[in-house]
């Protein structure tokens, strides 16, 4: 790490973090727009389907709480290697993150969005395994994450299935 980077106050490194992660969200979103309407209102949707307006706020208090936990084991004591190890796979959970809404809204591949989901599921559960013996409160911070991703997963499969 350089000397630069170690001497950023712990505030600037929160910010840094929840800045990375919601402008993940928010480019994604951006790219995803254009070709959202009017295909995703003519898709058949559950009953469950959330309403429209409820997306934007869970996934912005979402990326707050998962770029606090990036935060957390940025700045924790642990071992470098460790940290690194983390960090790496929060990058390839945020990665495939950035690319479902993409995959999914502008290219309307649904099978392929249900796919990239999985593995997304897979890689957030290893970063919370990963971030765990650094940060328990870091680890628990991505729960109601997995557990939003879990439910968009069983939707994405839903619209998939009542679309073919």
């Amino acid at each position: 790490m350089t000397q630069a980077v170690s001497n950023i106050s712990s505030f600037w490194k929160w910010v840094i973090a929840v800045v990375i992660c919601e402008a993940a969200g928010i480019v994604s979103a951006l790219i995803s727009m254009t070709a959202m309407n009017p295909w995703f209102d003519t898709l058949n949707k559950p009953s469950w389907n959330p309403p429209a307006y409820l997306f934007g706020p869970v996934w912005t208090f979402l990326y707050v709480l998962m770029g606090t936990a990036l935060w957390l084991i940025w700045k924790s004591d642990a071992p470098e290697k460790e940290k690194k190890s983390a960090e790496i796979v929060f990058a390839i959970q945020l990665f495939l993150n950035f690319w479902w809404s993409i995959i999914f809204f502008r290219y309307h591949e649904l099978a392929l969005a249900f796919a990239e989901v999985i593995l997304l599921l897979i890689t957030i559960a290893i970063t919370i395994f990963r971030f765990a013996p650094i940060s328990r409160t870091a680890a628990w911070l991505m729960v109601p994450y997995i557990s939003w991703v879990s439910f968009a997963s069983m939707l994405n499969y839903t619209i998939w299935m009542m679309n073919k």
